[in-house]
């Protein structure tokens, strides 16, 4: 018997205060938890919906005392809070929120150690947060459930990956969804959560100026690129069976292609939006074993320079396999099958040990069709409207402008908006944006089921054809921006990644 639904859905749009809570942060010693939750957690404590007697239950496999975990966050949580944030008072008051219980998240006998610690009144929110492996996302919830601690007011947090495959994570949606209902369900994607994500929103259904324009008779293309300098480091155990695809493009990726894709829903509420998204992914074309070839790039960094500094190859990472074909790069071509979108390209990319970090999002107008002045249309760089998520998040919208002085020649300039400079207020982190959420009973930010499955489905045909395939991932060297195959990739459509060298004016 699944709990019962959950009925504060409230508009996104108006802030709330916060019932109170108990936050169950399964995997409470972990990298994630350290690094980006409890950092997150202390950043809302200081909001002023913070419930006072909200509180942090922390959960590990270590048998240890409040003390000893509390001094683990010391050492791993409180060096990546944002700067600037800290103060004595505050973090002392935060600790104090803090419970912690062992609990070998197998071993549903284990799990009474937990239920003494949470509190039973109804009016209390509980945020199970399962920042664990999904091969445990299951058998906590069974555990949940068969300890009575999943009740109506509870909610249920999952991290990526949501399965490796359309069928796991099929079977995760379908055992989950035996204990909570899909209401009380938080899939959580943390680039949703990024200020330049909701201002997308913001600028395509907030604003008359784009939307006629946001279509194929005026769009060249789309290119979508996550970028990171960093190679694998100490995430070998989970990158080796993941790779580049089931880590970034089967859900970062896709979930900001639904957005730049997307219909206008009917309002921001979460399955008006998530219902439109799922629009997008269903329209996505399939892939066949030929059309795979030609428009799917995977590859391997190699040893090479990062800002100036040797780094090591994947295969020669530690605890690297030898042999290994796991990609840390991919590019794709989709194309979307709908009366706005056909024939518009949308180019996905990312990988690691790249040129440099970032995330943008690209949208490329068509060219002028003739030139009144004493320049050839290729002269003319096509206007765009770049989306940057990270880092310095912002806006900006590319134009052909006179130079000064005499003679009409023209060049492209900027119109930049820049989010910290025009919004001087402190700006929420993506994790605290969407903690806030799960707190409030806001879905919209989160994948549904179906979302999640379609996702799957149209990545899956990659997998497979890679799993037969006996060419091995394109090696291209760190401190590049991935193999020559990318290039030539976009290159068969006359096109460039935006980075690349453009023709002069």
């Amino acid at each position: 018997m699944r709990a019962g639904t959950n009925e504060n859905m409230s508009s996104p749009g108006k802030p709330a205060s916060l019932n109170d809570f108990d936050m169950v942060l399964f995997g409470g010693g972990g990298d994630l938890a350290m690094r980006k939750l409890l950092p997150a957690l202390y950043a809302l404590s200081g909001n002023k919906v913070w419930p006072a007697g909200a509180r942090i239950i922390c959960v590990g496999r270590h048998d240890w005392t409040l003390e000893q975990y509390l001094e683990a966050v010391e050492q791993n949580a409180r060096p990546n809070l944002a700067s600037g944030t800290f103060s004595e008072e505050r973090w002392q008051a935060f600790r104090s929120r803090f419970s912690y219980v062992s609990v070998d998240a197998a071993d549903a006998g284990s799990y009474h150690s937990l239920t003494k610690v949470l509190r039973t009144e109804e009016a209390i929110t509980r945020v199970f947060y399962l920042a664990t492996p999904p091969s445990l996302f299951a058998t906590i919830c069974q555990n949940l459930a068969g300890n009575g601690l999943a009740n109506a007011q509870s909610r249920v947090v999952l991290e990526k990956p949501l399965g490796r495959d359309l069928d796991s994570a099929r079977q995760i949606n379908l055992q989950v969804g035996k204990v909570f209902a899909e209401s009380q369900i938080y899939r959580i994607d943390h680039y949703l959560g990024k200020e330049a994500v909701q201002n997308l929103l913001a600028l395509r259904f907030g604003n008359i100026l784009f939307e006629p324009l946001w279509r194929r008779e005026w769009i060249s293309d789309v290119q979508i690129t996550i970028a990171e300098q960093i190679g694998v480091g100490n995430r070998m155990g989970y990158y080796e069976p993941s790779g580049a695809l089931r880590d970034m493009l089967q859900n970062h990726l896709l979930q900001l292609l639904c957005i730049v894709a997307m219909e206008p829903p009917v309002s921001v509420t979460a399955d008006a939006v998530r219902d439109e998204k799922l629009q997008v992914l269903r329209s996505l074309r399939r892939f066949t074993p030929h059309t795979l070839v030609q428009n799917v790039v995977r590859g391997q960094y190699r040893s090479g320079h990062v800002n100036g500094v040797q780094v090591p190859g994947y295969r020669q990472e530690p605890d690297a396999q030898p042999n290994s074909r796991t990609e840390t790069f991919v590019a794709v071509k989709a194309e979307i099958d709908t009366w706005r979108w056909a024939g518009v390209p949308f180019y996905l990319r990312t990988g690691k040990r790249m040129a440099d970090s970032l995330a943008e999002i690209v949208i490329r107008f068509k060219s002028i069709p003739h030139s009144i002045f004493a320049q050839p249309v290729g002269s003319f760089q096509p206007n765009s409207l770049v989306i940057r998520l990270q880092p310095n998040e912002g806006l900006h919208l590319n134009l052909m402008a006179k130079t000064p002085g005499d003679g009409m020649r023209l060049k492209p300039v900027d119109l930049e908006l820049d989010f910290r400079e025009t919004f001087k207020k402190p700006r929420m982190e993506a994790y605290e944006r969407l903690l806030l959420d799960v707190l409030r009973g806001h879905l919209t930010l989160f994948m549904r089921s179906d979302e999640l499955e379609q996702a799957w489905e149209w990545v899956e045909p990659i997998l497979l054809f890679w799993e037969q395939d006996e060419n091995e991932p394109v090696p291209y060297a760190s401190g590049t921006w991935g193999p020559a195959a990318a290039s030539a990739l976009i290159g068969r459509d006359g096109l460039q990644w935006r980075e690349e060298t453009l023709p002069e004016v």
